[in-house]
């Protein structure tokens, strides 16, 4: 007979007066014996067409193995952006619903937007976990708001709160690849080799997850494990070691229009797309190939050799992990999924960029200057993107990018591999499928329930159905209804193979969008539109949309480019809502959303005790080497080094800095030309000076550091380059005012950082 302990526990043995008199009792395991891993591979602003097995001649072989291995769909649909598709996935809900309407920087004072998950929208993690599994978390995670994400929290929203047990990678958007701001569980770690020791973020990703996995089966080789490995790839910056950029070298000298045929070509071979599917027509402000200027097309091809080289690196880090997984027996049984987030990247421009900076900062980068450095991309010294033309063709053959909810935006590759549960191998599935369906799908094959209550919490519905049906049949029907679409503005609904979808211009009222109808069903890309034909199917549609929209809490529709100056981050408490910032080192990294702004200038006083001797070192050191600012000493004097996208302005003292206690003042004064004005002193004497031409309005999205360097702000050093003396305070202070270019540009970073 069970009884109630005082802890709660149903306790099924005998509890007697003595032991004598009294029965033991433990609990079962809660997983069950022979249960199947799952690893869940994500992958960043990577179209429909990018992966060999869809398409394109991009080397991806162990992609590619998988999918013959295994089933490949061809209708899956995501959100067309990272952290709404990230919360689809996680908790099988739309994104509306979960608060997460757009990336997670944002709080726009609404429920569809608050840049966090609700308790009442449990992850998988969360559910797995409760059922006995070990859970891990490698790399992207961009689903907590970046105003809480630096050492002070709150960590509600962090991956360990939210199902997770171990958890390594970067929590922002995007982050450099060889100079990564790192997160391990609760806590900043430092990057644990630089770019001359071989380091690549991907790399250090695929062997920090093989060692959790390591730890469990080789100590209880019983126990499942769920791995969720989100690499920053293919999100720019597109970066890879030198080898692999070498590889790709003139690969794509044919220019966009050819390879995008090509690959059209190989998606009908493969069957991929149907036979009869039409290649939608360029995107507007994509050129043809042939009018481009000849440095257009050098910069062009480079960027795209930056891309392959980063997708085939991606793909042999895919290929380290499965091989891992075999040489520990845990091959056969796990489920191993790989996706995209979204289409590929329209942030490159129509050009392509090679500081994605610069576009934050509202300046065109001259492609006639970006190709005096081609042998930089893909390396430390740039963070690039690539055009429009690569992005279609990556998108093949369908229409519009990332951000839209044409096919170009929504339309991702997924893969699904099981050798001890899938008979298929080497199939393609054409059901139409969203991102909400995986947690459902990964439940249903693993034999789970979708709980009702998850840490006393009651669930709201789940909106994801099962894809298992298809996984033996494929004709299966899903049961599944209509699915509507909303991203910044974009809308469109599908239901029974038809789809209605409108392409927004910001600022235009809603109700004058043009709405396109398409047969999805006869139509894979979206080509022909049979609006006017069909105005009574559009109508009611439409109609559709409005009521989904109205179920899944969509609504208000906002499209204000404004929305940056809602972030959470404005709330009092965090830390970036005030003016004065006082630390007291050594401190954690602090990340770009909770450091005072750059952009007003600004003026840093440290109250320090300089040692003798060689004492060269990093005082305050905020970005990268493709742009930031550092005060250090080198060779014993005081130096400032601002960083305009490699155009270094230096201000240095003349004398060494003295032994002992000093005060240093660093005043940074934006003057009405957009130009800085530089000025170090020393206990109150003026000790260097410059004049920067320009000051940035975003200077990073690489945070600060004070008494070392995450990532050299110029080659002048070497990162961490740790100062030896003892800093007791440092103290920012900015202006109150904000220019309007800041705010222009808080709107463009935070729009782009996906």
């Amino acid at each position: 007979m069970s009884r109630k302990t005082p802890s709660g526990e149903d306790f099924q043995g005998v509890v007697g007066r003595t032991i004598e008199e009294s029965k033991p009792w433990w609990p079962a395991a809660k997983f069950k014996a022979g249960a199947p891993n799952v690893v869940l591979v994500v992958l960043d602003d990577t179209g429909f067409s990018h992966f060999g097995c869809y398409g394109s001649s991009i080397a991806t072989p162990n992609i590619d193995a998988l999918a013959a291995g295994g089933l490949k769909f061809t209708g899956f649909h995501t959100t067309a952006l990272c952290s709404p598709t990230r919360a689809c996935l996680l908790t099988g809900r739309n994104h509306h619903a979960v608060g997460m309407r757009a990336i997670s920087n944002f709080d726009t004072g609404f429920p569809n937007m608050r840049g966090a998950l609700p308790r009442s929208a449990a992850t998988i993690a969360e559910i797995l976990r409760d059922n006995g599994y070990a859970t891990f978390a490698a790399g992207k995670w961009h689903l907590a708001p970046m105003s809480e994400c630096s050492a002070a929290g709150p960590f509600t929203n962090w991956p360990l709160q939210k199902g997770f047990d171990r958890y390594y990678g970067f929590l922002q958007g995007e982050t450099d690849q060889f100079f990564p701001e790192l997160t391990c569980d609760n806590h900043f770690v430092d990057t644990p080799a630089s770019p001359e020791d071989g380091y690549h973020v991907s790399e250090d990703l695929v062997d920090r997850s093989a060692g959790m996995i390591r730890d469990l089966t080789s100590l209880v080789p019983e126990r499942p494990f769920f791995l969720y490995m989100a690499f920053g790839a293919m999100h720019s910056p597109h970066q890879a070691p030198q080898t692999y950029l070498d590889k790709w070298r003139g690969k794509f000298d044919a220019g966009w229009d050819v390879v995008r045929e090509q690959w059209f070509e190989r998606q009908k071979a493969l069957g991929v797309i149907p036979p009869e599917t039409r290649l939608a027509p360029r995107n507007p402000g994509v050129k043809p190939w042939t009018e481009l200027s000849l440095n257009e097309q050098r910069f062009a091809c480079r960027l795209q050799e930056a891309f392959a080289a980063m997708l085939d690196h991606t793909d042999a880090q895919i290929g380290r992990m499965v091989a891992f997984l075999k040489s520990v027996g845990q091959w056969d049984n796990t489920v191993f999924i790989v996706m995209s987030d979204n289409g590929a990247s329209q942030e490159g421009g129509a050009t392509g960029v090679l500081d994605e900076m610069k576009w934050f900062n509202g300046i065109r980068e001259s492609v006639d200057e970006a190709v005096e450095r081609l042998d930089d991309i893909g390396g430390p010294n740039s963070h690039c993107n690539i055009p429009w033309g690569w992005a279609q063709a990556g998108n093949t053959p369908l229409k519009w990018y990332k951000q839209n909810t044409h096919g170009g935006g929504v339309r991702d590759p997924l893969i699904v591999h099981w050798p001890a549960g899938l008979a298929a191998a080497g199939e393609t599935r054409n059901q139409f499928c969203h991102v909400i369906d995986v947690a459902p799908t990964i439940l249903d094959l693993l034999g789970i329930a979708q709980p009702e209550v998850v840490a006393g919490v009651p669930q709201m519905p789940v909106h994801g159905v099962s894809l298992k049906p298809a996984f033996a049949d494929a004709k299966a029907a899903l049961e599944r209804g209509p699915q509507y679409f909303e991203m910044l503005g974009h809308r469109g609904i599908w239901k029974d193979g038809w789809k209605a979808v409108t392409h927004h211009a910001a600022g235009k009222p809603f109700d004058e969008d043009r709405w396109e109808l398409y047969h999805l069903a006869d139509d894979f890309s979206e080509y022909e539109d049979l609006a006017e034909r069909e105005p009574e199917r559009l109508k009611a549609m439409i109609d559709l949309w409005w009521a989904q929209a109205d179920i899944h809490g969509v609504l208000p529709l906002d499209d204000r480019p404004a929305t940056a100056l809602f972030r959470a981050s404005m709330r009092p408490g965090l830390p970036a809502s005030r003016n004065r910032f006082v630390y007291y080192p050594p401190l954690s990294h602090i990340v770009a959303d909770a450091c005072p702004s750059a952009a007003r200038g600004w003026t840093t006083i440290l109250e320090l005790d300089h040692p003798d001797g060689p004492a060269d070192g990093a005082l305050v050191a905020r970005g990268s080497l493709n742009s930031g600012f550092a005060l250090y000493v080198k060779d014993g004097r005081l130096v400032m080094d601002y960083n305009d996208f490699h155009s270094h302005t230096r201000a240095e003292a003349k004398a060494a800095l003295t032994p002992g206690r000093h005060r240093i003042q660093l005043s940074v004064a934006r003057q009405a030309d957009g130009s800085g004005t530089l000025g170090i002193a020393v206990d109150g004497e003026v000790v260097a000076g410059a004049q920067a031409p320009r000051l940035l309005f975003i200077l990073s999205s690489t945070g600060m550091d004070l008494g070392r360097s995450l990532s050299p702000v110029t080659h002048d050093y070497a990162a961490p380059f740790t100062y030896p003396g003892t800093i007791h305070k440092v103290v920012f202070e900015t202006p109150e005012s904000m220019p309007r270019g800041e705010v222009k540009a808080q709107v463009r970073a935070e729009m782009t950082r996906q």
